[in-house]
C-alpha cells in the first residue's frame, strides 16, 4: 500500500468530508476528540517532578487508538488534521506519541476551512507539532486540575455533592 497517506481528523462528519475530494491515496479517519487525559479518579499529577502530568487513555477510546494504530501501520504517511487551536494540538501530540510518530517529523496540518483547495495546501505546508502550543494547553490542563482536584471537595461539604470545579 505504499503511497498511501492516513489523515486523522477530529470529527467523523469531517472525515466524510475530506473523502469526498482527497481521492483513493488518502484514507480519512476520526479520533472523535480527546484521546487521553488525566485520570479522573486521582490527581494525575507528579507534583515532585515538574508538575508532571501522567496521561491515561480515555474510558471508551481504545478500540478508536487500536484501529488507528492498525491503519497508520499501513500507511506510507500519518497526517494529524486536528483542530487549528491549542487543543487541537495537544490532540495532535497524543497522536503522535500513541502511534510512535517521530517527534520533529512533519505529521501537523492545520486548515481553517473544509474545502478541497484549503486541505491541499495545508497537505503541501505539513510541520511539526508545535510544542508551545502543546505545553500551554498542558499547563491549562494541569492548572485546572490542581485547582479543580482540591476545590471540588469543599464544594462538595458546603454546595452539593457531585459538583466539579474542574473547566476540563
Amino acid at each position: 500500500m505504499a503511497g498511501n497517506t492516513l489523515v486523522i481528523v477530529e470529527s467523523a462528519a469531517k472525515a466524510k468530508t475530506l473523502g469526498k475530494f482527497l481521492g483513493r491515496n488518502y484514507k480519512i479517519k476520526a479520533s472523535i476528540g480527546h484521546i487521553r487525559d488525566l485520570p479522573k479518579s486521582k490527581l494525575g499529577i507528579e507534583i515532585d517532578n515538574n508538575f508532571e502530568p501522567q496521561y491515561i487513555t480515555i474510558r471508551g477510546k481504545g478500540g478508536v487508538l487500536k484501529e488507528l494504530k492498525e491503519e497508520s501501520q499501513k500507511a506510507s504517511r500519518v497526517l494529524l488534521a486536528t483542530d487549528p487551536d491549542r487543543e487541537g494540538e495537544a490532540i495532535a501530540w497524543h497522536l503522535q506519541h500513541v502511534m510512535k510518530i517521530p517527534e520533529g517529523s512533519n505529521c501537523r496540518i492545520e486548515f481553517n476551512e473544509i474545502t478541497k483547495d484549503a486541505v491541499v495546501k495545508a497537505i503541501k505546508k505539513s510541520r511539526p507539532i508545535d510544542i508551545n502550543r502543546v505545553n500551554a494547553q498542558q499547563a491549562r490542563r494541569v492548572l485546572d486540575r490542581l485547582v479543580g482536584y482540591n476545590l471540588s471537595p469543599l464544594l462538595w461539604n458546603k454546595v452539593r455533592k457531585g459538583l466539579s470545579a474542574e473547566i476540563g
